[in-house]
Formats: C-alpha cells, structure tokens, sequence
C-alpha cells in the first residue's frame, strides 16, 4: 500500500479538475495545467477531491501510484498557491535585471547572460534575491537550477549563484609553508 497514494487530493473552492480519460487538466486563479498520465492508474474525481488507484497489484503500478497522486497535487496548489524558488547571487560586479521574459545576468564573465524564461514562469529581481514564481512546479525548479547553473557557488569566497535556503561548505584557503 502506497501510504501517499491512498490519500485523496482535495481541491480547493476556487479551483477546478477535470479528467478526460488519463487526462487531468486544473484551471484556478494562476493559470491551467494539463497533463496526460499514465494507464497504471485509475483517476477519479467526485468535484470535491481527486482519487488515484492503481489498475493492478504489478509493481509498476504500485510505483506510479503515489507519483501520480503527487502530481496532480502539485497541479491544484501550483494553480491555487503557485510555487516559489530563491536564488542568491554574491560577487563584485554581479547583477541582474529583468526585461519582460527575459533575465539579464552579469556574473564575472566577458559577457552578459540573457537567459529567456519558459512560458508561465516569471522572475523578480531584489537587491541580490532572484525570485522564480510560477504554477508549474517542475518548470520553476528546472528555471532555477538552469539559472544557478550559471554560475554555481564556489567553496572558498562563497562567490557565485545559491538557493536562498542551501548552505555552502566553506574550506580554508592555503596557508603556506610554515617551519
């Protein structure tokens, strides 16, 4: 038994699921979300929480189980809620900037970044905080990690791009030779 799994989704008062064979599309106030699962699983929906189960006792299906329910959970919160990522970035001369779609990135290097943002992701720019915002939680999550890819932190002078909440090891420079 899947302890994930079992657990129905409840949707909220403002949000809305509809299924269409393995086809769950979620409309609320942030936006639309479509997605076509798998056959391993039976979704069903009595407008006040969505169930998943699976088709048999194989092993795939029971491994597909709780990532299905997981996901069409993400849908209504992403819809509802929307979700959030942090970046950090320290260095001299570091900056960002957003233009529409587009982030504008100076970290160090020749030249500047311009990194285009998927569609349904937008980013903010405070200070040195670069807030990634969106309904779809995998894209926001792949939009951060593109962006701290970058230039990722480095362990000495803590330079470069981090998550707001990750921790960075630092290490002791060199010493030199001492007799």
């Amino acid at each position: 038994m899947s302890r994930i799994g079992k657990n129905p989704v409840v949707i909220p008062e403002k949000v809305t699921v509809t299924l269409d064979g393995q086809k769950v599309s979620v409309k609320g106030p942030n936006g639309n979300l479509d997605y076509t699962f798998t056959d391993f699983v039976k979704i069903e929906s009595d407008g006040k929480e969505v169930k998943v189960n699976p088709i048999d006792e194989s092993k795939m299906a029971r491994s597909l189980w709780g990532t299905t329910r997981t996901l069409i959970d993400n849908m209504v919160v992403g819809v509802s809620t929307g979700f959030k990522k942090d970046l950090e970035f320290n260095g001299v001369g570091y900056k960002a900037a957003v233009k529409g779609d587009v982030l504008n990135l100076s970290l160090g290097y020749s030249h500047p970044i311009d990194y285009k943002l998927p569609t349904g992701v937008s980013a903010k720019v405070d200070k040195n905080v670069i807030s990634i915002s969106g309904a779809d939680k995998e894209l926001v999550g792949f939009a951060a990690a593109k962006i701290r890819s970058f230039r990722p932190p480095e362990p000495y002078k803590g330079k470069g791009i981090k998550y707001a909440d990750e921790h960075i090891i630092r290490k002791a420079g060199k010493t030199g030779a001492k007799k």
